[in-house]
């Protein structure tokens, strides 16, 4: 045991949160916002539309295009295990629900190497809490399964991660990916073949998702970390490889991912420097996107401050400090940088797990506090408004709903609601259970946040699902240009963006092709995208203007719609 950790926890404290519970918290948070919702704006309804274009044979697999334009990323991972899950699909699945299904996967495989990588570097010799004069400390393998459990209660508790973990595109790719990476560090040193396959599955996916050059630092870094890594007290029974052993199998991984970088062209730079104004709101980000997780992190490096101080670091904490910076700084210089900022989360909630050991009682319960006041709060608000769509009571939700959401017709359904219901009573009894007396487990100062967090999107994705679609799809603006086109298969397009492309060849069952190319269509759709130089525009002496068209609440979102007269 470790003599100078601030950790200081007994057996009693590290029994095992219920796996019944653990694991259906995570199956309601995976599901929720998988199932049920149609494709939204941009980047989901984009993807869609790329992954159905190389599945039909219509794009290169290497370049592909969707009405002539290119993807606004670099990531073709994400579009290539959406279209072999369609070419893999039975016939008559909806596409939509099948290119879901490697995003599912990848989104509980980023919760399972979060769990593992946070429980092997809680069984490193200097993440041990202290040892106790006659015994009863907690034993390493249970201490680090507690660690391991709030751990992924902190990656769920996030606020960030609901929406973005749960669309279908690159982003949620290079987070699988990256969780991997993580993982394999940690597991390499009590680990053969997993941690190798996932450190290339992790760095190798990362580099074709569109990280090619994050997914470099954190190879070359990882790998330093662990040449750093000769304390021999860190050489315990049970290691079945030398800090030296996985630093090289880490370099050796990183240098075949350059090799892979360097032969598709993949190493390029986008880098962009905020002004002051963007990085107040970066800040911003920074302190809601990484709720409550990163209050916990900080706190967790003061606490074991001790152990940074030294010329090793400890593995357990100088991983997680090593993502967390990567991804911190990648927020600051490039973008979107929300997208940049997810991939620090499971190391962050890796930090905020190892400082739950030295919680005292009174943080604690300001922690259960202010999460059963903030979600609570937030439920209340989501079946107030629910109720007034339903109702029209009370009046002023109502009326707010339908100003923001114009021509939106709320409709009653059955299973979503009995689904927000069990998840409501379920916050109950949670709530009733943190007040209640029981023994002392580390991980319960997360139990709440991860709870709130997961009603708050379960209500999102059930009783204002009808509302969320209306608000974030293409849908009603594709079937007002329907309803003027008539039966018409193809149309011309110039000017619109990626998912307006693929949003009118997937609701309005639409071939678009580039202004002038043939064969000749009778329509043409115009958006507000700038042309580029020499690209063609369309004639008054052969287009007619017929209507425009725009999403209800967004009227600035507009296409224009013109029809043929002459050839």
């Amino acid at each position: 045991m470790n003599s100078t950790s601030p950790a200081i926890v007994a057996q009693s404290a590290v029994r095992r949160l219920p796996r019944w519970a653990l694991l259906g918290l995570c199956a309601a948070y995976v599901m929720a916002g998988f199932w049920g919702r149609g494709p939204w704006k941009n980047g989901d309804i984009a993807a869609l539309g790329y992954m159905l274009e190389l599945a039909g044979g219509h794009t290169p697999w290497l370049n592909p295009l969707l009405a002539g334009l290119p993807p606004e990323t670099d990531g073709l991972l994400a579009y290539w295990l959406g279209a072999w899950a369609v070419m893999l699909a039975p016939a008559g699945w909806s596409p939509e629900v099948v290119t879901r299904l490697p995003f599912i996967g990848m989104l509980v495989l980023t919760l399972v190497a979060t769990w593992y990588g946070v429980y092997y570097l809680a069984r490193s010799p200097r993440a041990q809490p202290v040892a106790f004069a006659f015994g009863g400390e907690a034993r390493p393998n249970d201490y680090a399964r507690a660690l391991a459990d709030g751990g992924l209660l902190a990656l769920m508790a996030c606020l960030g991660l609901a929406r973005l973990s749960h669309e279908t595109t690159s982003y949620l790719a290079q987070l699988c990916c990256t969780s991997l990476a993580f993982y394999a560090v940690a597991a390499s040193p009590y680990r053969r073949t997993a941690p190798i396959v996932a450190l290339s599955a992790g760095l190798g996916g990362l580099a074709l998702s569109g990280g090619p050059s994050l997914a470099l630092i954190f190879g070359f870094g990882a790998t330093a970390l662990c040449w750093a890594q000769t304390d021999p007290a860190d050489n315990e029974p049970g290691r079945r490889h030398s800090p030296s052993q996985v630093a090289a199998v880490a370099g050796v991984v990183t240098l075949a991912v350059v090799a892979l970088v360097l032969a598709l062209g993949l190493n390029r730079w986008r880098l962009v420097w905020p002004d002051l104004a963007e990085a107040r709101s970066l800040l911003r980000l920074l302190v809601w996107f990484a709720w409550p997780a990163w209050p916990l992190a900080l706190w967790s490096v003061w606490r074991w401050r001790h152990h940074l101080r030294s010329r090793r670091w400890p593995l357990h904490l100088s991983l997680p400090l090593w993502f967390v910076s990567v991804s911190v700084v990648a927020t600051f210089t490039t973008l979107p940088a929300d997208r940049a900022l997810l991939l620090g989360m499971p190391a962050l909630a890796t930090l905020a797990a190892f400082a739950l050991p030295t919680l005292s009682r009174s943080m604690g319960a300001l922690i259960d506090w202010f999460t059963l006041l903030f979600f609570t709060g937030a439920a209340i608000i989501i079946w107030v408004i629910w109720l007034a769509m339903q109702t029209g009571f009370p009046a002023q939700p109502a009326a707010n709903v339908a100003r923001l959401a114009p021509g939106f017709q709320p409709d009653f359904s059955l299973f979503p609601l009995l689904c927000a219901l069990a998840a409501t009573a379920a916050w109950i009894a949670l709530v009733k259970w943190r007040a209640g007396r029981h023994r002392a487990a580390i991980w319960k100062s997360l139990v709440l946040p991860a709870g709130g967090a997961a009603l708050g999107w379960i209500l999102l994705m059930t009783l204002w699902l009808p509302l969320l679609d209306y608000a974030q799809s293409y849908a009603t603006m594709v079937q007002s240009a329907r309803a003027l086109m008539g039966t018409a298969q193809c149309a011309e397009a110039i000017g619109l963006t990626q998912a307006q492309a693929a949003a009118f060849q997937y609701h309005g069952e639409l071939r678009l092709q580039a202004l002038g190319a043939t064969p000749r269509c009778d329509w043409l759709l115009v958006g507000r995208e700038p042309a580029e130089p020499g690209q063609a525009q369309p004639s008054a002496l052969q287009w007619q203007f017929e209507s425009s068209v725009w999403r209800p609440v967004e009227r600035r979102e507009v296409v224009l719609l013109y029809r043929r007269i002459g050839d």
